[in-house]
């Protein structure tokens, strides 16, 4: 998957000073480069029977509205709180200095229904350990999809170890 590494802009010092910022928006504004990303993702999990991608806000949004397209599935949104407007299920996660919520409508998944989890990017792995504990309150988790992994922040540990992980970019 090296066309992706070379198509994610390196950004010293963002968004403070001794953070290296693996910057997306020089691959998704490359119409090849988009579409190989959004393919991938697609010929991994097309056989995985999935009846939902749920996206995490708000890069996820950008791969999983088009991935649950071509899966021929619904799509859910993953949100930070208070910005959905029924009820629902939400989770709180450790972050490197405090704690952060994401949420999710408690009537998007149906009992059983198959999930994939999809993000921009794998780091210490709160964000997406929470997205996993949220749709297992609903459905089926299926599988995890990110474009970006860093590997030496070692997210991938605290996902649920049953299930398929896909990463394009590891760093």
């Amino acid at each position: 998957m090296d066309f992706i590494k070379k198509a994610i802009r390196d950004v010293p010092d963002f968004p403070k000073k001794g953070i290296l910022f693996r910057d997306i928006t020089t691959a998704i504004k490359d119409p090849v480069v988009m579409k190989k990303m959004i393919d991938c993702i697609v010929e991994e999990f097309k056989d995985d029977k999935i009846d939902y991608v749920a996206g995490i806000e708000s890069r996820g949004f950008i791969f999983g509205m088009p991935v649950a397209y071509a899966l021929n599935c619904g799509f859910v949104p993953i949100r930070k709180p208070n910005k959905l407007p029924c009820e629902t299920y939400s989770v709180e996660y450790e972050l490197e200095y405090g704690k952060d919520r994401i949420e999710m409508h408690k009537d998007a998944i149906e009992k059983g229904k198959r999930v994939l989890v999809i993000d921009d990017l794998l780091a210490t792995g709160g964000t997406a350990a929470a997205a996993c504990e949220l749709v297992q309150k609903a459905g089926v988790l299926a599988g995890v999809a990110f474009v970006i992994e860093l590997s030496d922040l070692k997210g991938r540990d605290k996902l649920p170890k049953d299930v398929k992980v896909l990463t394009l970019a590891k760093y």
